[in-house]
């Protein structure tokens, strides 16, 4: 039988890789839309923003995927999926910081980030 700290804990799981695959979604969404709006013709720093933002999409696209799995995942390879969805959405984050408007793919990236870290949490 499962102990209420075992449920708890396995509902925060739960909710928390919810919450991960959600903003994963919408970080995906948000890079896809900000490189779409990147001129091509513009400058080498534009073109980097730009690959960094599909980059970020794809990567964030296939975290949601592994995390939208229903068969038991190995724990350690979510683990490296998750570090790697964080650390390009905060470098992604930072890239565009300096686009005009953007600002909310900035803050979708941030907001996928700390919900990687929150589900790290939950992971044994």
């Amino acid at each position: 039988m499962t102990t209420t700290t075992t449920q708890q804990e396995l509902f925060r799981f739960l909710e928390d890789r919810f919450a991960c695959a959600q903003a994963c979604t919408e970080c995906a969404r948000a890079c896809a839309l900000r490189a779409s709006l990147v001129d091509p013709d513009g400058t080498e720093q534009q073109e980097l923003v730009r690959r960094k933002g599909i980059m970020c999409a794809e990567v964030c696209d296939a975290t949601c995927r592994l995390l939208s799995e229903q068969n038991r995942l190995d724990e350690n390879g979510i683990r490296v999926q998750l570090e790697w969805c964080r650390t390009v959405c905060l470098e992604t984050a930072h890239a565009f910081d300096g686009l005009p408007g953007g600002e909310e793919g900035a803050k979708a990236c941030r907001t996928c980030a700390q919900a990687c870290t929150d589900f790290m949490v939950t992971l044994h």
